[in-house]
């Protein structure tokens, strides 16, 4: 534990939802759901408005639309997202040198390194309002929420107390008192399976968890993690905030609309997802010699399978060769609705030819072609029309595509409709991504 407040955490409030209200006038002050909008998507985030309906993160797209059905159903534009994070984490980088990026949407700075005058609790309060005024006039507006600590644990649960557009400082002594009446679910780490096992314990706040003796935790929880909640109840936590967070996996998933059952189309699509991986592996130098595929089927069972290789490979065909092998164990037959493959066990070096020329012989897959006289238009996406400018995809189907003409910059705009086909119409360019 530090002796001062000086672990600062910034939490951008319902970040998805926040750009995309920034970016279309129309839909400020109003239900706004980002994730999947077909049967089977999945709520990526939810403004406050929506919130207010009972949405929340994670939660099925159909669920969501039956609790807010008036709500917009947008899909994402990460390269909005990605460059609105990237503003934001300039900003912190020039307050310290030591910033722990956790997400595109949330960050640990230490404030021991920023050059502060003193760490009282005073001048933190200034200092956190004075970075969440920077924060908000680099990103047009968007908001969000500080927590102030001696740990990163403590910072962290008091960016969650004042949300959203708060600020929360604990001071260094309190934290104990500000913890005893919170739910263990407070705690990272403590999920469904801790909480209903702590729960039959009679293990319902962190008072009740600090109580229990670590021998008993141990025994409940195992070794680790038993030690890890007797620390945190106590608020002890002494992880320091680390600037460069080292990648530990890379993958490639997707979910399907209709449930696979080819498993010779699933295979093709496994080495599409390897020759993906590989690809990311290679250019940012990596290699890895654990190979895990990832499979969800019709009932939404979850199913994964490892294997490590003798040496670390960057090569999609190896990386392909053994999802299709790991794949062979599952009984797939009732049909599957999500692939992925990933790799993990990192390293700086391959071993040269430790499967041979495995190119060569990888089977020729013939995987779905997507309509090429039609384009596509998913709700949200940005689109330019030749007339009318700039605007965003309303909705689209049956051949038809309506757009809302409208900036960040402008009032809302007119809804106009167009042939899928129409010359005119088309997707705006964009930043290339990394």
């Amino acid at each position: 534990m530090r002796s001062s407040a000086s672990v600062l955490h910034l939490d951008l409030d319902a970040f998805f939802a926040a750009v995309e209200q920034r970016d279309k006038p129309s839909l400020r002050g109003k239900p706004v759901i980002v994730g999947g909008v077909g049967g089977r998507g999945v709520v990526a985030t939810a403004s406050y408005e929506a919130r207010a309906f009972g949405v929340r993160s994670a939660m099925s797209t159909r669920e969501a639309r039956a609790r807010c059905p008036h709500a917009a159903f947008l899909t994402g534009r990460f390269h909005a997202y990605r460059e609105t994070s990237s503003k934001v984490m300039a900003v912190l980088r020039a307050a310290s040198p030591l910033v722990e990026p956790l997400s595109l949407d949330e960050a640990f700075v230490d404030l021991a390194q920023a050059g502060l005058p003193d760490l009282e609790v005073a001048t933190v309060v200034a200092y956190g309002e004075e970075l969440r005024a920077h924060v908000a006039e680099v990103t047009g507006g968007l908001t969000g929420s500080v927590g102030i600590g001696s740990s990163k644990f403590i910072a962290k649960v008091a960016s969650e107390l004042n949300k959203p557009d708060g600020l929360t400082v604990v001071p260094p002594g309190t934290e104990r008192d500000l913890l005893r009446p919170m739910k263990v679910t407070v705690i990272p780490g403590v999920g469904p399976a801790t909480t209903e096992r702590l729960r039959r314990a009679g293990i319902h706040t962190i008072a009740d968890l600090e109580a229990v003796p670590e021998e008993e935790l141990v025994r409940l929880l195992g070794k680790s993690h038993g030690h890890g909640l007797h620390q945190l109840a106590r608020a002890q936590d002494d992880r320091p905030v680390v600037p460069d967070r080292e990648t530990k996996s890379v993958s490639s998933e997707g979910t399907y609309d209709t449930d696979l059952t080819d498993r010779r189309l699933m295979e093709g699509l496994l080495a599409r997802q390897a020759t993906h991986v590989g690809e990311r592996l290679r250019k940012h130098g990596l290699s890895g010699r654990t190979v895990t595929i990832k499979v969800r089927l019709h009932d939404f069972t979850t199913l994964s399978r490892s294997s490590t290789l003798a040496s670390p490979t960057d090569s999609g065909p190896a990386i392909a060769r053994v999802a299709r092998t790991l794949l062979a164990d599952l009984d797939t037959s009732g049909g599957v609705r999500l692939l992925g493959v990933g790799v993990s066990g990192l390293a700086d070096w391959i071993q040269e030819d430790l499967f041979g020329d495995t190119a060569a012989d990888e089977p020729e897959v013939e995987l779905p072609a997507a309509e090429p006289a039609r384009r596509s238009y998913a709700p949200g996406n940005d689109v330019v029309h030749a007339e009318m400018g700039p605007g965003w995809v309303w909705g689209s189907g049956k051949g038809v595509v309506t757009v809302r003409f409208e900036t960040a910059e402008t009032p809302p705009g007119p809804v106009r409709s167009y042939s899928v086909d129409d010359p005119a119409l088309g997707p705006a360019e964009r930043p290339v991504e990394d």
